[in-house]
């Protein structure tokens, strides 16, 4: 693998990213922490034939992006915690559209305004749920400099490939440290690029929703000569709204199926010096830079501690966890929230005794906060 090496923030990243992966368009409105996203971005897609719209607010940066999506091409935005709270209706649609979209948050304290400039990890349960109903949702998260890059590349072949929207969490500290990333090459991305599926039969023969119940939608780009309909609505094979029962039900089964019967191609995680690990820490994102080297001071006192960190948090790695929380007796989830991702580690190993290091004040965890909890167990 050829490697180009790069000195840049996270934010800055996950805008060159989305461009080498072939976005065309970015819908979006400035927002703290994830103002950059945009701003580089704005810069780099008119060099290649894309346009980026700053909105009159974040709704109408995802709607814009949505029927960007709906033309044919790849489109993004990106916001933080208030902004996928305001595009949480057109999340929704695009779900229920199967529409795909890539949607990069960058975390911030909250609730509501919260803390604009300081860091968080508040909003991974909305990132299983950004919106009402019944689908499954997909979350990626970067946990370096590097898969600010190479998630959100990521992040866009999964959206063509289940068509629906796919979540990008980073948060105030990654998105806004400097450093060094080693990622792939422009024509390494390009390469490893997969189009969402379309159809090229007759006209009458085309169903986009016809499909499969382990399988995503099959949306022609709009205006090239198939027609078909967009709702939010339940609907029928063709787009339009039903409320004929068996349809209804295999149309919203579908929605979870077309992801877990795949989860295969989507699950992604980290296991460091787990190999003989007696004390389990999982931790993602930025706290999981502070969890490595805690684990290097707590190896140098002779304890045994290795660290879990799921890169796809939504659907979650199950099996990956469950193979170390059935054999190792004491388990720590580190976080920037209270808890909300231990939540989920309970229920995929089915124990209630998880410990959990959790802070909401703003400020990162320090890897002698780690040490001194693992200590403590």
């Amino acid at each position: 693998m050829n490697n180009r090496e790069i000195i840049s923030t996270g934010n800055d990243l996950s805008a060159i990213a989305a461009v080498d992966a072939g976005c065309m368009f970015f819908g979006g409105y400035p927002i703290t922490p994830s103002s950059e996203v945009m701003h580089t971005i704005s810069d780099l897609l008119p060099e290649v034939g894309g346009a980026c719209i700053q909105m009159e607010d974040e709704i109408g940066g995802v709607a814009a992006a949505i029927g960007a999506s709906m033309s044919g091409v790849r489109s993004m935005t990106a916001t933080s915690g208030p902004g996928i709270s305001l595009k949480a209706e057109n999340l929704g649609l695009a779900q229920m559209a199967e529409v795909p979209l890539v949607v990069v948050n960058v975390m911030r304290g909250g609730p509501s305004t919260g803390l604009p400039t300081r860091v968080s990890q508040g909003d991974v349960a909305q990132a299983k749920n950004p919106s009402h109903g019944d689908y499954k949702s997909i979350t990626l998260c970067a946990g370096n400099l590097a898969e600010c890059y190479t998630e959100t590349v990521r992040a866009f072949n999964l959206a063509d490939r289940f068509m629906q929207p796919v979540f990008v969490l980073l948060d105030e500290t990654i998105g806004h440290m400097h450093g060094k990333a080693m990622i792939p090459t422009e024509e390494e991305v390009k390469a490893g690029i997969k189009l969402r599926k379309t159809f090229d039969g007759p006209a009458e023969e085309y169903h986009p929703y016809g499909v499969e119940q382990d399988e995503a939608a099959v949306l022609n780009p709009m205006f090239q000569g198939y027609r078909y309909h967009f709702t939010g609505l339940h609907h029928d094979r063709n787009g339009f709204p039903t409320e004929e029962i068996e349809t209804c039900r295999k149309l919203i089964e579908r929605l979870f199926h077309k992801v877990e019967a795949h989860q295969d191609e989507i699950d992604s995680y980290e296991e460091y010096m787990m190999d003989d690990a007696e004390i389990m820490i999982i931790a993602y994102g930025s706290v999981s830079l502070a969890a490595k080297e805690a684990i290097r001071h707590l190896r140098k006192d002779g304890i045994k501690a290795g660290l879990f960190r799921p890169i796809t948090l939504w659907p979650s790695p199950v099996s990956a966890i469950r193979k170390y929380t059935d054999k190792i007796s004491k388990v720590l989830c580190v976080e920037l929230n209270i808890g909300q991702y231990r939540d989920e580690i309970q229920r995929a190993s089915g124990r209630l005794d998880i410990e959990g290091l959790f802070k909401v004040n703003g400020r990162p965890l320090s890897p002698y906060e780690i040490v001194n909890k693992v200590k403590e167990l």
